[in-house]
């Protein structure tokens, strides 16, 4: 799935930035000044590498409605609080980066929403996997500073391979004694019916009311929000505003 690239046209894509992580690597910092100093260096590294002054960038602030779906959402993370820095970092990207966040989706929603629901060449910008494989197109991996491609169908199988599996770094249960070299193999020949088959597994091992009831709260638990109809389902109806670019002339890195 990954491919190297050696330089992108300039300006020839937007990045959508999924802002969460950027947070996490910064907070631990001695100083808040040193923390906003990081953050500011990340960001121009990752607009430089992708050769782009374009960007839109999002945040996750509050619960987001996955909770409501499972309230064990991440409950293995319990106990793990946040410096008190946390909120002045948010605050510096939305003030001075102009992030924006949505109330109840995660900032993962946004980006793999927006990268679905534009005509502009994207580039995502992400460290966690859920985002980069299960979403199509070109992506930017700002921990590994590593480019890669999803195809559709890539992005299909690993889907349902989470369904089948869980997220065990979220909390999300899956199929019992089912890791992701299983889920893999179940799926390796198959191109068409996922769902189909895939929640035949859940009535096989939970019955058909449990069964059916697991699939779809882990379906829900893993799957990104890309479309207008996926935000109906969610929430009813709701207004997503259009997709505000930013642009920036980034200084260069030796600049700092």
């Amino acid at each position: 799935m990954s491919s190297t690239i050696e330089r992108l046209p300039r300006d020839g894509s937007v990045c959508l930035i999924d802002g969460d992580s950027l947070l996490y690597y910064e907070m631990d910092k001695p100083t808040l000044e040193e923390a906003i100093e990081g953050l500011d260096q990340r960001l121009v590294h990752m607009l430089n590498s992708c050769n782009t002054s374009l960007y839109a960038g999002f945040l996750t602030k509050g619960k987001c409605f996955r909770y409501n779906v499972d309230e064990e959402y991440k409950g293995n993370r319990k106990g793990k609080g946040r410096p008190i820095i946390f909120p002045a970092l948010q605050a510096h990207l939305i003030q001075n980066w102009g992030f924006t966040f949505i109330p109840e989706l995660e900032a993962d929603d946004m980006v793999a929403y927006y990268a679905f629901n534009t005509t502009r060449k994207t580039i995502i910008c992400s460290p966690d996997k859920d985002v980069l494989q299960q979403c199509a197109g070109m992506h930017y991996n700002y921990r590994t500073a590593e480019f890669t491609h999803t195809s559709p169908d890539e992005a299909l199988k690993f889907l349902w391979t989470q369904v089948l599996m869980g997220d065990s770094t979220d909390n999300i249960k899956g199929l019992k004694g089912v890791g992701i070299k299983t889920a893999e193999n179940w799926l390796s020949g198959r191109t068409k019916d996922f769902e189909g088959f895939a929640m035949r597994k859940y009535v096989e091992q939970f019955g058909m009311v449990e069964g059916i009831h697991k699939f779809y709260q882990t379906f829900r638990l893993v799957y990104l929000l890309k479309t207008k109809e996926d935000l109906v389902r969610e929430f009813g109806e709701v207004i997503i505003p259009e997709l505000e670019i930013r642009t920036i002339d980034p200084p260069k890195e030796d600049e700092w």
